[in-house]
């Protein structure tokens, strides 16, 4: 279910899908768009406040104009996203879960509960173990970091870093009952390594607990930075092409997605070859090829 297709030495590849997050500020519609043009397998919806990317026709119509699957779905579980279909967060979960069915997904993605998600946080195994049980989607619980005691957000709702003599100071985890899901247990898990960056964590050791639960990818990178960077995957500190090795090694047949930050991409054209880059990292270490597509942006990513 989770798998590609299968190389030349008999090895299922792995699929590698770009996350619509990637493409802020522009829309979901973009990141198809994005996806068909550069070659990328599928995508990942992250669900939040634009009403397109809410909609199950208007991604079903996506899919079908770009010929581009969608792999996954990443609930709306961010700080931003609290008030998209709703304010119970366990029914925002559920409807992910049969988001994820009517569009042929494998995953949902979801964060640990916050602290103050207290019934949420109290019945959150029970809830993804049900839904797993009546599913044949895989409920993926994603790896967070905590926030630093050096750290503190700004009015525009950005984090920033205090210079501390000594190294960071103390960190703090807004997560119940931790930002590692390795920590409760689960059967399906999402590894990103842009968290794993920020939380000062070695992915490879992440993944070894996370074991063959270990269904889903979140291929970023960074610096160690209080804040969580999604660098083009090595263009940071994290040892990804390790880490994909690893995986390689151990038959890793899930899914690889490419979660990064272009709002810094003065024009398309630039948000397209940052895109381009990640997906080359990704064929590269993950299946030993180059995209299949050379960087030849149609008339539509024209800066």
């Amino acid at each position: 279910m989770h798998g590609g297709n299968e190389n030349g030495a008999g090895r299922r590849e792995v699929r590698v899908g770009l996350s619509t997050a990637s493409v802020y500020p522009e829309n979901t519609e973009a990141a198809f768009r994005y996806a068909a043009e550069l070659g990328y397998d599928g995508v990942e919806l992250m669900v939040w406040a634009e009403p397109a990317s809410q909609s199950i026709s208007t991604v079903q119509a996506f899919s079908r104009k770009y010929s581009v699957p969608v792999l996954a779905v990443h609930a709306p579980c961010l700080l931003i996203s609290q008030r998209v279909w709703g304010a119970d967060p366990s029914a925002k979960l559920t409807r992910s879960v049969h988001t994820a069915e009517a569009l042929g997904a494998a995953t949902v993605v979801v964060h640990p509960p916050f602290r103050w998600q207290r019934r949420y946080a109290d019945n959150f195994v029970r809830l993804v173990a049900e839904l797993e049980d009546a599913s044949p989607v895989s409920v993926a619980v994603e790896n967070m970091f905590p926030m630093r005691a050096d750290s503190f957000f700004r009015g525009d709702g950005s984090i920033k870093r205090l210079e501390r003599r000594g190294g960071p100071g103390p960190s703090i985890t807004t997560f119940s009952p931790s930002y590692d899901p390795t920590d409760t247990g689960f059967r399906h898990y999402t590894l990103d390594t842009s968290h794993t960056a920020t939380a000062g964590m070695d992915p490879l050791d992440l993944a070894s607990r996370m074991g063959s639960g270990l269904t889903h990818l979140h291929l970023a990178d960074g610096r160690g930075a209080a804040t969580d960077e999604h660098l083009i995957p090595g263009e940071g500190t994290q040892p990804i092409a390790d880490l994909c090795d690893m995986l390689v090694h151990n038959g890793f047949d899930g899914q690889a997605v490419i979660e990064v930050n272009t709002q810094m991409a003065r024009t398309t054209a630039a948000r397209a070859a940052m895109l381009h880059r990640a997906l080359t990292f990704a064929r590269k270490h993950l299946n030993g090829a180059a995209p299949v597509h050379p960087l030849e942006p149609t008339g539509a990513h024209r800066g």
